[in-house]
């Protein structure tokens, strides 16, 4: 892993506290810290940033219109309560039964929410209240799993390698292996997964929710990207959740995590939940009650009438349209410069790009990250996805040296001028 950099606002030598240890950084902090050092701030129109981890935000077409202000009624001065608000609960499960569980026996209700400031907050939560089992978890995955899998000593993570060549595949006969074979009682993984855009969906993702319910193992499935599917089957809303095969709400072992950050491009309202059995609803509230306290009253009250059915599916629809076009065009772009895919993403605003065959030093991640700092374009090196928790597998080198993570979050305009310069970085050196 890269070391680790004082806080950029301060270059004198920093004095350490013998209290605290040296947390990471997780990827897309450290790369944006490392462009700050030269320039960049996200202010700055002249850097483009194919690191980023957030949609972009503003108007596009087709889509509901952006809020703008939100009102704070005088009631909302107050603590939310921990588990959010009920209203917004009773908002998120009736969306849920709408878009997934139409015609079944058993609904979500609000008690099978529970609504916290932000992704790692939910899913922070979830682990404190994890118990003394073996954790799975694939390899490569979501950064941020890294420290979230390191610092509850109560579960033991275990990963599981997925393998390029096989495009990332992984059956529900592996599935299985996998739980029997490693005793696993928790399975947490990123489904579309960030960084390889792998979906499991539709009838394998049927068999999954119904492997898990017959041996007991909880999936903790983060959906933060779940409205970007490019392969969704026709005439249906190109959403894919695992609440849509789940029998029994409170006894099938199913936890979902989403929220507005990707879904509906809203990353700076900080508001996400977790939707699952009660028993494990009170129990990730009862976390979040030591933990993080719970979230902003006039944020989750302002969200309500974004969960309402009609303002989900044209949001969806629009980013099918925007987004797709940026999907196509980053992949066209990126194979041009020499840049190979394993998988071409079935989901999420990322490619997983192999810069194997690139000449040195773009031919390494770091190398090719550290290059293209100097044009001004930010990239995140695909060794961070190779979540290592407690640094407890040996050092030997990633397995993901070689690659790299592009966003197509960003504009069309600031993507097309990123592949400008890269392909000014790369053509030089195919010149020799």
């Amino acid at each position: 892993m890269p070391p680790e950099f004082p806080d950029v606002s301060d270059e004198s030598p920093q004095h350490h506290i013998a209290a605290f240890r040296q947390v990471p950084r997780t990827g897309v902090i450290y790369v944006t810290t490392e462009a700050t050092r030269l320039g960049f701030s996200p202010r700055n129109t002249d850097w483009c940033n194919l690191g980023q981890g957030q949609p972009e935000t503003g108007e596009i077409p087709g889509a509901p219109k952006r809020v703008h202000h939100v009102e704070i009624d005088v009631d909302d001065q107050e603590y939310a309560p921990v588990a959010g608000l009920w209203e917004l609960r009773e908002a998120i499960a009736t969306l849920y039964n709408r878009l997934y569980r139409k015609g079944k026996k058993s609904q979500y209700g609000p008690e099978n929410v529970a609504v916290s400031g932000g992704g790692r907050a939910a899913l922070t939560r979830a682990a404190a209240a994890l118990g003394h089992i073996n954790l799975g978890h694939f390899l490569p995955d979501y950064t941020a799993y890294e420290e979230l899998l390191d610092i509850f000593k109560a579960f033991t993570p275990i990963p599981i390698l997925l393998e390029g060549d096989r495009g990332y595949a992984f059956t529900p006969e592996d599935l299985r292996r996998e739980i029997l074979g490693r005793g696993l009682s928790g399975l947490l993984l990123s489904n579309p997964c960030n960084p390889t855009g792998k979906v499991v969906q539709g009838d394998e993702l049927d068999k999954w929710v119904g492997i898990a319910r017959e041996l007991d193992c909880a999936l903790l499935v983060d959906e933060f990207y779940s409205h970007y599917i490019w392969n969704s089957p026709p005439g249906r809303l190109p959403v894919e959740s695992a609440a849509r095969y789940v029998d029994d709400v409170n006894r099938d072992p199913i936890v979902i995590f989403d929220g507005l950050t990707k879904n509906w491009r809203y990353p700076g309202w900080r508001t996400t939940w977790t939707i699952g059995p009660k028993t494990v609803i009170d129990a990730v509230a009862s976390a979040g009650s030591f933990l993080d306290g719970g979230g902003s009253k006039p944020i989750q009250r302002a969200a309500i009438p974004l969960l309402a059915e009609a303002h989900v599916v044209q949001e969806t629809n629009a980013i099918q349209e925007v987004f797709r076009a940026k999907r196509d065009r980053l992949l066209s772009g990126l194979q041009r410069l020499g840049v190979r895919v394993d998988r071409v993403p079935d989901g999420t605003f990322y490619v997983w790009g192999n810069v194997s065959q690139l000449p040195a030093p773009l031919n390494d991640g770091m190398g090719f990250f550290r290059a293209a700092l100097e044009k001004k374009v930010i990239v995140v090196p695909g060794e961070f996805f190779d979540v290592n928790p407690g640094k407890r597998r040996a050092s030997r080198g990633s397995r993901f040296r070689q690659y790299v993570r592009f966003s197509f979050g960003p504009s069309m305009e600031t993507m097309d001028t990123a592949l400008k310069r890269l392909e000014e970085l790369v053509a030089p050196l195919l010149r020799g």
